[in-house]
């Protein structure tokens, strides 16, 4: 038999915490609510939270809602879904995670100075669709080294960073990028003064979860990685787990469960992403034990 155990440093982000907490707050208190896509990246979670009566909608939706009540989920918005809400009269119950919420005001002073506004990170993603609407839809916004040639290098930049990327990956960007521009500043989310040595934008929840994700992987002979598929976060602490053990396992739930992985295991650890819920990985651990007991 293995000893199973869940990571303490895993589950919700304090921002993801919030947001949670203020959409069961409104459920509770004024029944049915609708989410602007999904609240979390984690079906499991959307799952339970729409048997209290949260429902998800879309932007094509909320253009043809009047009189309706909309959360704003931590990912954030651009300046033109609060538009569409003032012009439809829907009330924004707004829960957009804080640190989000100054990563946008940031761009939005950069942009307004006019400096070029560079995003790592990925377009498709609901807080990177935010953080370009606050310039206009003018930001750029790469992924790879070889996107580099999309920037024009010879105006004055200011990089930014989605808060759930890779942070040696974005380091390596910014040192690329300051041998390039003559006039970058690398964005800090905590002084007003900025300058290349400045912090990054991505989120010390995410990025301060490497060193001991690290060891709470190393010090077990198996991983099970619980987390929903479409998480950035989840896809870059998955593979922090599987770099440092190779017998790391990325499951949405039990029902992926291979008891095939932990032959010959003594220790079995259960981690996820800032997005899983707590409660998850807890009936992981219990489908994990219960099964073993059974055997």
């Amino acid at each position: 038999m293995y000893k199973v155990t869940v990571d303490t440093s895993s589950g919700f982000c304090w921002g993801v915490i919030r947001t949670i907490d203020i959409a069961e707050q409104e459920l509770e208190n004024n029944g049915n609510l609708y989410s602007l896509g999904d609240i979390i990246h984690n079906p499991n979670e959307i799952e339970r939270l729409g048997v209290q009566g949260l429902q998800s909608i879309s932007v094509e939706d909320l253009k043809n809602m009047k009189n309706a009540r909309v959360l704003i989920r931590a990912h954030g918005e651009p300046s033109s879904t609060y538009q569409i809400a003032r012009e439809n009269n829907i009330e924004i119950i707004d829960a957009t995670c804080p640190v989000v919420t100054k990563v946008q005001e940031r761009i939005r002073k950069f942009y307004d100075a006019g400096y070029q506004i560079v995003i790592f990170g990925k377009k498709e993603h609901a807080e990177v669709i935010g953080l370009v609407g606050q310039t206009n839809g003018e930001a750029i916004v790469i992924r790879t080294m070889g996107e580099i040639d999309t920037i024009d290098l010879n105006r004055k930049t200011v990089l930014f960073s989605q808060t759930t990327m890779d942070k040696p990956e974005f380091h390596r960007l910014k040192v690329v990028l300051q041998e390039k521009i003559d006039e970058l500043i690398v964005a800090s989310m905590e002084d007003e003064a900025v300058d290349f040595h400045a912090k990054d934008t991505i989120c010390g929840q995410v990025s301060g979860r490497d060193k001991k994700l690290k060891q709470f992987a190393s010090d077990n002979d198996v991983i099970v990685f619980v987390a929903g598929r479409k998480s950035s976060n989840g896809k870059v602490l998955f593979n922090i787990c599987k770099d440092t053990n190779p017998r790391t396992h990325f499951v949405e739930n039990e029902s992926e469960i291979n008891f095939d992985w932990f032959e010959g295991a003594e220790t079995v650890g259960i981690t996820g992403a800032t997005s899983t819920p707590q409660w998850l990985m807890e009936r992981v651990k219990f489908h994990i034990e219960n099964k073993t007991i059974e055997v």
